[in-house]
């Protein structure tokens, strides 16, 4: 995930499942449906993928094309859950916003991918090498991460997930680094060096990550997984339970495997 908005991918209708726009009032919410709201994609389309394995849990799907207001409607209750968004973020957003949310359980994780047309390894970068990150600042140090674990720039210590240039200790290539919205990252790809690009926004510019990236994030002990979150009271609401268990179930883990070239990752 990262903190910009995902381009909409259309999603056909499942039985069992109705997807929505958003801006139902919590008043006219079903009481005997499971309202999740989630990113198009890769949220929606695995929701809509579980819908099939629990046909009789009622699910409905709102599409969001932001990451606040499925934090506020799940404040608000109009929505019983969503999934969109990784612990970093989610305690960013919580420490600016009145809210009370908590994750219920990791679903996938969204490597970061090092990404380049002008180099076919990461040895190759060239010294004052043209460097485009994602702007935001979960992501971005992520993406500084990634960097210094290529051995490109050391970071400060304790420089942590918000880490940004400022944080960088040292940078032997002297590489140019520049922050761009997380979407444009693909399109940069012809004017930099090397571009480090979320794993859904690489599948959607037609990047596989797992034959194309020159770095790519480790899926083992990755903190980025993104996550089924609730109101805190809510986390042990049979159906949010149920929902979880079939997000970790085999079937699942399949489908996210064949479906997205490593772009998208089983969080366990």
């Amino acid at each position: 995930m990262n903190r910009r908005a995902l381009v909409a991918a259309p999603l056909a209708l499942l039985a069992g499942l109705a997807l929505a726009a958003c801006g139902t009032p919590a008043a006219d919410k079903p009481a005997d449906v499971l309202v999740v709201g989630a990113s198009s994609a890769p949220h929606a389309q695995i929701l809509a993928e579980a819908a099939k394995l629990v046909p009789d849990l009622k699910l409905q799907v709102k599409e969001f094309d932001d990451y606040v207001q499925p934090n506020l409607a799940t404040e608000s209750g109009e929505l019983d859950a969503n999934y969109f968004q990784h612990q970093a973020y989610l305690d960013d957003f919580a420490a600016n916003n009145p809210v009370h949310l908590v994750a219920v359980a990791p679903v996938h994780i969204e490597p970061l991918g090092a990404y380049s047309k002008k180099v076919k390894s990461i040895a190759e970068l060239p010294q004052g090498a043209d460097v485009a990150i994602p702007a935001d600042a979960t992501n971005g140090g992520r993406a500084l991460a990634l960097l210094a674990g290529q051995g490109l720039i050391t970071l400060k210590e304790g420089a942590g997930v918000k880490a940004t240039e400022r944080d960088i200790a040292a940078n032997p290539k002297q590489l140019k680094i520049t922050a761009l919205e997380a979407a444009q990252l693909p399109r940069s790809l012809d004017d930099v060096d090397l571009a480090v690009i979320n794993g859904n926004f690489a599948l959607q510019a037609g990047l596989k990550p797992a034959t194309d990236a020159l770095a790519l994030e480790a899926a083992k002990d990755n903190p980025y997984a993104n996550l089924l979150v609730v109101k805190q009271g809510h986390e042990n609401d049979p159906r949010i339970q149920r929902l979880a268990q079939v997000l970790a179930s085999p079937e699942i883990k399949k489908f996210i495997e064949s479906t997205y070239d490593g772009a998208v990752i089983p969080a366990s």
